[in-house]
């Protein structure tokens, strides 16, 4: 445990980013096999694999907000669990872990219980139509039986990962994925479930991974322990959490927002095929930007514990470096998405038709990713040197300020309206990246001259 806590101080940057953050990108990866697998299978149901596709998709809006929630509590717990192990203030580190889990628990019960009582009017609200919205309300009425799990998943791990323990946090993520690559099949087809099975074998394999990442947590493996004293949520505790969560919490619940917005003007200007095509765009892009998100994570604890350390110089190695490996791969995935768009989207749909049109919209919508490894590595360094104030701020400008407004806007400013909607989101990336830039500059410089002084006292 001492060796592993140790390395983050010690070790060299470029060979410890790798280490921690392969796990976590392979983690990040296979985590999102839950939801494209179940569209896979779901596509390709015979007679109805489109509209059940479509359906399906109106549901992300409110499976993000459930990960949203998760986020709030672990994004935020997680950097600050770290920075006081960096402090080597292992009790309040503790302390900090305890309190978020009871947190999540808390707010796991009051999402089932809103979902199960409201999914089908938040549904329709979400861009679901009539033809959609009983395989929408299939779906999302098993799934929020398992939110509880979700969240404990998700939000857990953050604190495997938080403390160097990144194969431990892939290997939670690995055994739910697995689990759901196998049960997939076999409720869809085999017990003829259709969208329930998907549903289903989702909140399972959730289930399988949320017992593991608690049993590590509570091990002796474990540099910070689960410990029921430490369970219930001071406000003291979790308030701060929830503060440098909100980034993240704004980032993905607006996602939900943003989904609403995309698909009920879709439905507008282009019908259920322009509905559909969002929800294959939306997976390759959940996907493709996974990577970058896992490399930035696996930063996460680096920065944030030799921040708390008071080590400036590993800390600007250390953004240094994720910088430079979110850009290069940023620049990759939109050459990929330039070149070969039909491949990509293929891998969700049969249907001819449905393949050329998203194609085409896919390429449109990825214009603005060249520049989106500079917006994740600068919002992870936001959040892991516990800055709320900016990493609230970037968020909010690039969903709410940009996105929201020219989703609305740009249909009126394109010959062909749908093609509008869908240039909404590179328009607003490339404007939000040259904001969060400038931003950064300013901040970073200040964070290092703060910890450089604390260090000389």
């Amino acid at each position: 445990m001492t060796d592993n806590k140790e390395m983050l101080g010690t070790a060299p940057i470029g060979k410890l980013l790798f280490k921690l953050a392969l796990p976590t990108v392979v983690a990040q990866l296979v985590n999102m096999l839950y939801n494209i697998v179940d569209r896979i299978y779901i596509g390709h149901m015979p007679e109805v694999g489109d509209l059940a596709l479509t359906g399906v998709g109106v549901c992300m809006p409110i499976i993000l907000i459930v990960s949203a929630f998760a986020a709030l509590v672990s994004s935020g717990g997680a950097p600050r669990a770290s920075i006081f192990m960096g402090k080597k203030d292992m009790e309040s580190a503790e302390r900090t872990l305890g309190g978020c889990f009871g947190l999540q628990i808390i707010v796991s019960l009051i999402l089932t219980v809103v979902l199960l009582i409201w999914n089908r009017d938040l549904l329709l609200a979400f861009g679901a139509s009539e033809n959609t919205i009983e395989y929408a309300t299939a779906y999302m009425s098993i799934y929020a039986i398992g939110a509880i799990f979700v969240q404990l998943t998700l939000g857990m791990n953050a604190f495997v990962s938080a403390q160097g323990f990144t194969k431990i946090s892939m290997l939670s993520v690995i055994i739910g994925a697995v689990t759901n690559i196998a049960l997939d099949p076999l409720f869809i087809y085999g017990l003829n479930m259709g969208v329930r099975g998907a549903a289903l074998a989702t909140i399972i394999s959730q289930a399988l991974s949320s017992v593991w990442v608690i049993s590590f947590l509570c091990s002796k493996r474990s540099i910070l322990r689960l410990r029921v004293k430490n369970l219930t949520p001071s406000p003291k505790i979790v308030l701060p959490c929830i503060a440098l969560g909100s980034a993240t919490f704004i980032m993905q619940a607006s996602e939900s927002v943003i989904s609403v917005c995309f698909n009920s003007s879709l439905l507008h200007y282009g019908g259920d095929v322009a509905v559909g095509a969002m929800a294959i765009l939306t997976s390759v892009m959940q996907f493709a930007m996974l990577p970058p998100q896992g490399i930035a994570q696996g930063a996460q604890p680096i920065l944030s514990y030799n921040y708390g350390a008071k080590n400036a110089d590993r800390v600007k190695k250390t953004y240094k470096t994720l910088l430079i490996s979110c850009v290069i791969y940023s620049v990759t995935l939109w050459l990929a998405v330039m070149l070969f768009p039909h491949v990509f989207v293929s891998i969700f749909t049969p249907d001819a038709a449905l393949i050329d049109f998203a194609a085409k919209a896919l390429r449109i919508y990825f214009s603005g990713m060249v520049l989106f490894g500079i917006q994740i590595a600068c919002q992870m360094t936001f959040v892991s040197l516990g800055n709320a104030p900016s990493s609230i701020i970037v968020a909010v400008m690039r969903k709410f300020v940009l996105l929201l407004p020219l989703i609305y806007i740009m249909p009126h400013l394109v010959s062909d309206a749908t093609t509008g909607v869908y240039m909404a989101e590179p328009v607003a990336d490339v404007l939000a990246v040259t904001f969060t830039a400038i931003l950064f500059i300013f901040q970073f410089r200040k964070a290092l001259r703060k910890i450089e002084e604390k260090a000389e006292k």
